[in-house]
């Protein structure tokens, strides 16, 4: 079986000593048939008074940290083993009753399901619907795969992926707009063309791991990373990546799934003290296959 660690580590820096206030820490993968958790380590420095971990409202771990001392240097270091089982990569036969668009979602899951249909983001001239509509063929029934694969090829090819110091993620007219984002930005603008199509989807967060072979095609590594998944009647959900065009789950670690980006942040919290106090942040991610990690080892041996 397949095995990646994640090392993730996460410093503030303060130019005097400040308090701090609740964090809460969505770093934990989420355990499945296709992923699970073999060990995992969160080292919190200055040590906080209170650790108690939750399951939000979307079933995502989360841990939630209280402090009681002053310190200039805030450190979240967070160790994790997981083992690793891609899927098959996903296809529809004729016979699945989403194979063909549009399709219907049955009575007893579309209550559940509701809120990942309605749009939440404004699209007042009809620009975003128009872009969905594209991947529509004019007269016959398009077959769903082709309209979900056009859009997660159809994103990474035409828009340019773009590191934003900003916060948050940007409205997906912007996105459309612009032509270019992060890949919270792609996810959220995929997710939001899906919904005026009717299609179920929400927002994934989590890690890439980026293969050797592969470095020159997949960006995202070295920090965290966030693509869509799709919810398709007798198929369950499914994930598109667009910044990277990856349908399924290879190489994509899944952490937190949320109807939308700000439900799914993977480190947030407050500190207690002026503006100017704050200097800087400082995040590293790695994301290493067993066979990566024993390399790495057998060199520094031999160094």
């Amino acid at each position: 079986m397949p095995l990646l660690t994640i090392h993730h580590k996460t410093e503030y820096r303060y130019n005097r000593p400040v308090a701090f206030g609740e964090h809460r820490i969505m770093l934990r993968p989420r355990d499945s048939h296709d992923l699970r958790v073999l060990e995992s380590r969160l080292h919190i420095s200055p040590q906080p008074m209170s650790l108690h971990w939750i399951h939000d409202v979307f079933g995502n771990s989360v841990a939630i940290a209280n402090f009681d001392e002053r310190a200039e240097v805030l450190t979240f270091d967070w160790h994790v083993t997981v083992e690793h089982n891609p899927v098959e990569e996903f296809a529809l036969t004729p016979d699945d009753p989403a194979y063909f668009y549009p399709f219907v979602y049955d009575d007893e899951e579309f209550p559940d399901l509701m809120h990942y249909v309605t749009p939440q983001y404004t699209d007042p001239d009809g620009e975003l619907s128009e872009w969905a509509r594209s991947f529509l063929d004019e007269e016959a029934p398009t077959p769903t795969f082709k309209i979900l694969s056009g859009m997660t090829h159809g994103i990474r090819k035409a828009f340019k992926y773009r590191k934003r110091h900003e916060q948050g993620t940007q409205h997906p007219l912007d996105t459309l707009q612009t032509g270019g984002g992060t890949c919270r930005d792609y996810a959220l603008f995929m997710i939001e063309a899906l919904r005026r199509l009717g299609i179920a989807a929400r927002f994934v967060s989590g890690y890439i791991f980026v293969p050797e072979d592969l470095e020159t095609r997949h960006v995202g590594g070295g920090s965290t990373h966030a693509w869509v998944q799709v919810y398709l009647p007798s198929a369950g959900w499914i994930e598109f990546d667009p910044t990277n065009g990856i349908v399924g789950t290879r190489d994509l670690i899944r952490v937190a799934v949320a109807r939308e980006p700000r439900q799914a942040i993977p480190l947030h919290g407050v500190y207690l003290g002026s503006a100017e106090a704050f200097e800087a942040m400082e995040v590293n991610i790695k994301v290493v296959s067993d066979d990566q990690e024993n390399d790495e080892k057998l060199e520094t041996e031999v160094l």
